[in-house]
């Protein structure tokens, strides 16, 4: 595998008048887990779609794996896996039988392929399901065969579109575990998600776009400390306005006003606490700065509609 997975210059998407890429440059490390982030409508869809060899670029050039993209995308694709944003499983075949039809594709049969699917099964904790037809399956289930589905031809590359999207906080936890067990053996994973908790916790860099452009590259931690006071508090109840304007108002270096809740910022939060203690009427949330103080403070807490 070359020491650079992802190589991405200058890479633009134009359709008609309207630019979806706008020269975005990218590079991503064997290894690493790369998280790209956006707000709907910002590029991510179609940046993915460049990279797996689907939608070709305007302008620019893409390499994945050594191999140049869009030309030698078939090459490129039998040693890559891809987990789609919405499960594609085939609803009329059981779990292992949707498994034996993807790995046909690869050519894998026999004793070699009849192992891979039993570590596979051992790694989902699906081995009881083997042959359960997919509309018995939880959508923690079907998230996780989706998953080995995408590891049976050994991938160098995984993708990772949204892969926790509507599933409940146990069934997230699980497939988080099993994300960081590939991470763990050298696996580079690439991963889109609009929960900023799973990219804080599971990427090495981030990429935040918006509006086809990067807007910021870097470390989760790295963002936080450079964007982000250290310390969040969000308050909101009767009397929040008037208590703002005459008492905390001075006490922090920052504050914002989101609907109905005033978050504020600080590198020293004593006094505030100090205040709203003796405000029985006021509800408050302590917290470091995270991810999401990040990238809504980069790309705008208004509604997007875009996909």
């Amino acid at each position: 595998m070359p020491a650079t997975v992802i190589n991405a210059n200058r890479l633009t998407k134009r359709y008609g008048v309207h630019t979806v890429l706008d020269a975005v440059d990218v590079e991503v490390q064997a290894g690493e887990c790369w998280g790209l982030l956006g707000p709907n409508g910002a590029g991510k869809t179609t940046l993915l779609r460049m990279v797996i060899g689907a939608t070709p670029p305007s302008l620019g050039q893409l390499q994945v794996l050594g191999y140049p993209i869009p030309a030698q995308a078939t090459s490129m694709r039998r040693r890559i896996g891809v987990v789609p944003q919405k499960d594609n499983l085939d609803p009329d075949f059981t779990v292992v039988e949707n498994l034996r039809t993807y790995a046909s594709y690869f050519g894998l049969k026999g004793p070699v392929l009849e192992r891979r699917l039993e570590e596979l099964l051992a790694f989902a904790a699906l081995e009881s399901r083997r042959n359960a037809p997919i509309s018995t399956l939880s959508g923690g289930m079907q998230r996780r065969l989706s998953l080995i589905r995408a590891l049976l031809n050994e991938p160098e590359l995984l993708i990772l579109d949204e892969p926790t999207t509507g599933l409940d906080p146990q069934a997230r936890q699980v497939l988080w575990q099993r994300l960081r067990a590939l991470r763990g053996r050298g696996m580079t994973l690439v991963l889109t998600t609009h929960y900023m908790e799973e990219a804080q916790r599971l990427c090495d860099r981030v990429t935040i776009l918006d509006q086809g452009r990067i807007l910021e590259t870097g470390p989760p931690q790295e963002l936080i400390r450079k964007y982000i006071e250290p310390q969040v508090v969000e308050v909101y109840g009767v009397g929040l306005d008037d208590w703002h304007r005459t008492v905390a108002a001075s006490l922090v270096e920052r504050s914002e006003r989101v609907g109905e809740t005033m978050f504020y910022y600080a590198h020293d939060e004593r006094a505030l606490l100090a205040a709203l203690n003796q405000q029985p009427e006021l509800t408050y949330l302590h917290r470091p700065a995270n991810l999401e103080d990040v990238f809504v403070k980069l790309t705008g807490r208004e509604l997007r509609d875009g996909q």
